[in-house]
């Protein structure tokens, strides 16, 4: 008799990607992968139902071994606002994470309430990326959609709501909207309170925050026919991107993992909770039965391509370029092409310093790398700073760890060896990990652990780079920004 399988479904800004992999042993059977449309923010906005389009082209794909599977988990692009009608009618697009137009009132929200207030009671202090400042926009911009609402979601609710008809999200996906209280394992009707009025009438509006392995429901009879799956599939609680990650890795508590996509992610799996008056990092709970601290950069892989596009080079041939490149102290980008969360800049630019006659293309390449993997860095000191414990082991993850310039850049800049994952999707495994632990009732960093998700490559740091250096320009360089 054939193994059972478990899908994880990774919905991300730019495409939905499915894994299938063996319930015992977490071996990969097949993958799928299907586009989203593409956003450019400051109005970064998509169709949910576009969503839905491409998970059941993702699933088509892997269709042949659909009539093993017995769990499915979703995990999706965190903070997006998903608005529905009485009708189950998705009011408006949703307003995605990297959606700036919300600045105004996350900063009308801080001011009326105080960082330190807000970090205390919810663990984040509102920039433009969280969920209840997108709220906040909806009823200043667009009171008559917001007196339509029957229900509030974030993406990776929308969807396990379409597989199975229940209204429920997580605890580490709702540590991301700004009115749910990691420390208090619940939401927070004073904090909705300073976006609309009566908030205790919107609280049955929300969804129920499941356990880490509290089965959702079961694929409803028709969706299972339309993704041709077998009857009674269980469907996991589902949560954000960068708890689903840390699943994937099968990370222990103190290790940093730095993850490469269109934006870019600094965090680590914490015993206790973090509040920072900063608003640096957000204190996320995770998918299991912990925390995770991270700081999440706007610009990432997406500065390198637009590099590329000026240098009218492949991103292939920009790597290449830049590892032919000698690091100059002196050269120094600033990344703030689409603004900023971290720091929280939403209006700010990219800036070039000490560009000169003698500058090349591959200085150009390399700075853009470089200033990248800095901004990254700086989140690492944020956590630092905000008193999370780390253990000085890095992780470098996601679509820009492919590329040997970011490996090796990372590394330069680093310090020390650093560990490079580039075999899976680990959103769509950490997905994986949690439909195994939901159907077999084992914990979620078990499952992980029992399936060896923790192996990669190590990438040494060239020793003729002083990393701490080029670090100390870039730090003097952003704050002058």
């Amino acid at each position: 008799m054939k193994a059972p399988l478990v899908v994880g479904v990774d919905s991300s800004t730019q495409s939905t990607k499915v894994e299938v992999r063996e319930l015992e042993t977490g071996a990969l059977v097949a993958t799928g992968r299907s586009p989203h449309p593409p956003t450019s923010p400051p109005v970064s906005e998509q169709d949910p139902d576009s969503w839905w389009s491409a998970l059941v082209e993702a699933f088509a794909q892997v269709r042949a071994h659909l009539d093993r599977v017995v769990a499915v988990s979703v995990a999706g692009q965190q903070h997006g606002l998903v608005v529905v009608d009485k009708a189950g009618t998705t009011i408006r697009p949703a307003k995605l994470w990297n959606d700036t137009t919300s600045a105004a009132q996350a900063a009308a929200l801080r001011e009326r309430l105080g960082a330190g207030e807000w970090a205390a009671r919810c663990g984040l202090v509102p920039v433009a990326s969280f969920t209840i400042t997108k709220l906040a926009w909806l009823a200043d911009k667009e009171p008559e959609h917001l007196a339509l609402v029957d229900r509030v979601m974030l993406p990776h609710d929308w969807l396990t709501w379409r597989l199975t008809g229940e209204h429920v999200t997580d605890r580490g996906d709702a540590s991301g909207t700004g009115w749910w209280s990691p420390v208090d394992g619940s939401y927070r009707a004073d904090l909705l309170g300073l976006v609309i009025d009566d908030p205790g009438s919107w609280l049955p509006k929300l969804p129920t925050v499941l356990g880490p392995t509290q089965p959702a429901g079961t694929v409803l009879g028709d969706v299972a026919v339309e993704l041709g799956l077998r009857d009674h599939v269980v469907v996991g609680p589902g949560t954000g991107d960068n708890m689903a990650a840390a699943l994937g890795l099968a990370m222990a508590p103190r290790e940093v993992t730095l993850s490469l996509g269109t934006s870019g992610t600094a965090f680590t799996v914490a015993t206790s909770p973090t509040s920072d008056v900063t608003g640096a990092v957000a204190g996320f709970a995770d998918a299991a039965d912990g925390f995770l601290p991270l700081v999440a950069t706007l610009n990432a892989t997406k500065v390198t391509e637009t590099v590329a596009r000026w240098l009218d080079v492949d991103v292939r041939r920009l790597t290449e370029m830049a590892l032919t490149a000698q690091p100059r102290a002196d050269l120094t980008l600033i990344p703030y092409f689409d603004g900023e969360r971290t720091p929280d800049r939403p209006q700010a630019t990219g800036v070039w310093r000490g560009l000169r006659n003698d500058t090349t293309r591959e200085d150009l390449a390399r700075a853009a790398f470089s200033g990248v993997v800095n901004g990254l860095l700086s989140g690492v000191d944020a956590l630092r700073s905000a008193g999370v414990e780390m253990d000085g082991s890095l992780r470098l993850v996601g679509g820009g760890a492919r590329s040997a310039a970011y490996r090796q850049i990372t590394a330069d800049l680093w310090g020390e060896p650093i560990t490079v994952h580039t075999d899976a999707e680990l959103v769509a495994t950490g997905a994986c990990v949690q439909a195994a632990a939901v159907h077999s009732g084992r914990g979620p960093r078990d499952m992980a652990t029992a399936w060896r998700l923790d192996a990669g490559v190590s990438v040494e740091p060239d020793p003729q780079v002083d990393g701490a250096g080029l670090r100390a320009v870039y730090c003097d360089a952003a704050r002058s920004v």
